[in-house]
Order: structure tokens, then C-alpha cells, then sequence
């Protein structure tokens, strides 16, 4: 009784990730810049908080300005730090996006001073696996091995505490030694997870397969229990038990989707932790639904968050 009774107070959600600051052009000349906090799984933890779930970060941080900039954003939204660890040498990534002729914003490059240092299995701290509910990552680090450990032993911690894991598979191919490597890496930890989020590319890419169906006969074979699809201006798809529910798009004056798929997940999970499973098709509806609100909304304003 004493250990269901100590599951039941499990109460917010933990997240292990990067933080990556984004350097956004503020004019065609690309020469000056917006600072804004960025990395999908930074996204998320935002998000969670957001929607007033106690929201933990487990990452690795350094002492210089920038990771000082990262601490007084992440803690303004209430997202917990306390479980991070710390080290000199750590350089907070960097993106550079650019604005072309037409006002499009793009990828220019992507500045890493330590590539090396991430938290490691050793670091991880196991108390915030204790007093929360569900275990949240992403893709974005496991292309690294000392990353790809990391991770093992914080599903391991969520399985021996009864956690919900949930997982986006958010590519990015260019950080991956070969397309093989991402597919095959990413498809074992999409095994140990309760929640997928993928968007439609992902999911042809990972089963090598052309449309949404295909896709998921394909997947079906990993018995995910609940797969999310994001499709975009289109909307979004949830499968469970062989079902797939169909949720049309918003329409929105978009100006930025940076960080739509992730306002999409930390909505998703907000359900899920608060509701539980949905247990019909018209709550799985509803969660998609909720979720793809959030996700048109996000992309009507500047920066991933």
C-alpha cells in the first residue's frame, strides 16, 4: 500500500536534453541578432511549466555568461535546475539563423565549443526521477555516446520508478555520423518509450516508407503504445491499438514555426499527466486536439517558445 500510495503523490515531469541558445537575424543584413532561448527539449520544459506542471531540466551547464543567461531564463519560466551539473569547460551551443530575400528564416550555421561535454551517467541525479510523474527526451543528444548513456540510465531510473516515458524523435540529420546510424539509434529508444511524437517526414524516413499508412503498418511492429504523427499545416494523426484518429490543421498566420512540434508535445503531456491515458477515441481526440491548438499557436509568434 505504501508504494502505491507514494506513486500517487508523483506529481511534474522531468526532462533531459541540451540547451541550445538561438541567435535569431533581426534584419536582411543578417549582422545583428535576437538572443533567445532554444533546443526542442528546452522547448518542452517551457511549455510543461507553462500549463503549471512542475517542470525539472537535467543537463550539463557551464559557469560563463551564456549558460548565467540560460539559468535566469529557465528559472523566470519555473523550471527547475537543480538537478543540473556543472562544469568550466562547458560552452552553451549556439544556432544561427539567417533571413533571406523574402523574409525566410533559415539555418545558417551551428557553434559548438565543447562537443564532449555532456552530463553523464555518472552525474545523473536520481532524485527528480523519484517525486515525478512522467520522464520526457528527445533525439537531439544521441547521436553522442557519452549522450546515448546518459539517456539509457534515465529510462532505466523512469522503468524502476513506474514513470511514463515519452519520446520525440525530432531529427537532425546533420548532427548524425549516417542516416543508418540516426534510423537505427533512434528506432531502440523509440522501443522503450509509452508516448512517440514524429512528424510525417520522420516517420518515412524511420520505415522507410512513403505515406502516413505505410508508415505506421511498418511501425505497428514496435507496439508503441501511443504514436503521435504532426503533420503540420495539416493537422496531426494519434494511433493507439491499431486506431488512428485524424485531426485537421489550423489555419494561422504563421511567423515563425520554430518550436511548434514541441509546444504540440509539452500540451500532449500536460494531458497526460493531468488525465491520465485517454481511455476512448474521443479522449485521444481531444488530447490531439488540445495539442494541435497549441502547436498553430506557437508558430504565430517569434522563437521557439
Amino acid at each position: 500500500m505504501n508504494g502505491r500510495s507514494n506513486r500517487l503523490k508523483k506529481h511534474g515531469i522531468t526532462s533531459l536534453g541540451e540547451v541550445i541558445v538561438d541567435f535569431i537575424a533581426t534584419d536582411f543584413s543578417n549582422t545583428t541578432f535576437q538572443r533567445l532561448l532554444g533546443g526542442a527539449t528546452v522547448n518542452v520544459a517551457v511549455g510543461v511549466s507553462r500549463h503549471g506542471i512542475p517542470s525539472n531540466y537535467l543537463c550539463k551547464l557551464g559557469r560563463d555568461e551564456s549558460s548565467k543567461f540560460v539559468e535566469g531564463q529557465l528559472t523566470k519560466e519555473k523550471v527547475d535546475l537543480s538537478f543540473c551539473s556543472y562544469h568550466s569547460n562547458k560552452k552553451i551551443c549556439s544556432v544561427y539563423i539567417h533571413l533571406n530575400e523574402l523574409g525566410e528564416r533559415y539555418f545558417h550555421s551551428y557553434v559548438n565549443e565543447a562537443p564532449d561535454e555532456w552530463i553523464t551517467a555518472e552525474e545523473l541525479d536520481r532524485r527528480p526521477f523519484l517525486r515525478s510523474k512522467m520522464f520526457y527526451f528527445g533525439s537531439g543528444t544521441l547521436f553522442h555516446p557519452i549522450a546515448r548513456k546518459t539517456t539509457e540510465q534515465a529510462i532505466q531510473y523512469a522503468r524502476e520508478e513506474n514513470m511514463k516515458i515519452a519520446f520525440d524523435t525530432n531529427i537532425r540529420l546533420k548532427r548524425w555520423e549516417s542516416e543508418n546510424q540516426c534510423r537505427e539509434t533512434i528506432l531502440s529508444f523509440v522501443q522503450n518509450a509509452d508516448i512517440v511524437k514524429m512528424t510525417e517526414d520522420e516517420l518515412q524516413f524511420l520505415t522507410k516508407t512513403d505515406t502516413l499508412e505505410t508508415g505506421v503498418e511498418y511501425i505497428a511492429n514496435l507496439k508503441i503504445p501511443f504514436l503521435f504523427v504532426t503533420k503540420g499545416k495539416d493537422g496531426a494523426s494519434a494511433i493507439h491499438s491499431n486506431r488512428i484518429v485524424h485531426v485537421p490543421g489550423i489555419p494561422v498566420k504563421a511567423i515563425d514555426t520554430t518550436g511548434a512540434g514541441d509546444a504540440f508535445m509539452a500540451a500532449l503531456l500536460s494531458r497526460f499527466h493531468d488525465n491520465g491515458n485517454p481511455h476512448s477515441e474521443a479522449e485521444l481526440r481531444e488530447y490531439t486536439e488540445f495539442a494541435n491548438k497549441a502547436g498553430a499557436l506557437a508558430a504565430t509568434k517569434l522563437g521557439s517558445l
